[in-house]
């Protein structure tokens, strides 16, 4: 019996890893990056890692107001895509349109409802006042997402706007003069 095939070249260098090449052109290595090889004592001497000194409570307090920022400005990066999937589902009654319109008015007011919740670990004494005007604008926002829920609402003729809506609660006009015809 002939003895197997040797195995594939790919199998091969699969299984033994590449030979450590040296490092060629004075390239630097990037930021972060330590070398696994057992290179000279410069390369080892090198590859301790920087500690940072600690923010300042003004960084952190800048810091905190950035991701404010950036939770305040959540609800408009939505509204796009919302108003999109609005107009795609049309205007009639259907449930996935029927859906949309839950979920654009869930959303906004689940939002208002848990402002103070989506700030409280970003409040510091430091930034108490200029939180307040970012909770502002989160509150515009949502506010502004909740009217994309009510132009769809009113796109579907839900919304009673015409005076047609108002039949059942209309009293009969008594009439000031009858016409009788004469035969």
């Amino acid at each position: 019996m002939a003895p197997p095939p040797p195995p594939p070249q790919w199998v091969i260098d699969l299984s033994s890893p590449p030979a450590a090449k040296p490092k060629s052109s004075g390239i630097p290595d990037p930021p972060g990056f330590t070398s696994t090889s057992t290179g000279s004592k410069k390369q080892q001497g090198s590859s301790k890692t920087v500690v940072r000194a600690p923010l300042t409570p003004a960084e952190m307090d800048t810091l905190k107001l950035k991701k404010a920022w950036e939770v305040a400005l959540a609800p408009v990066k939505q509204l796009p895509m919302t108003a999109i999937m609005m107009y795609m589902s049309g205007n009639s009654l259907q449930i996935f349109s029927i859906m949309m319109v839950g979920m654009a008015f869930k959303n906004p007011i689940m939002g208002l409802m848990a402002t103070n919740q989506a700030f409280e670990k970003l409040e510091s004494e430091g930034i108490k006042s200029k939180i307040t005007m970012v909770k502002a604008v989160y509150v515009a926002m949502q506010l502004l997402a909740l009217a994309l829920g009510i132009w769809k609402v009113n796109g579907m003729g839900l919304l009673p706007t015409t005076r047609s809506d108002w039949l059942a609660w209309e009293t009969a006009r008594d009439p000031l003069e009858i016409a009788i015809p004469a035969f």
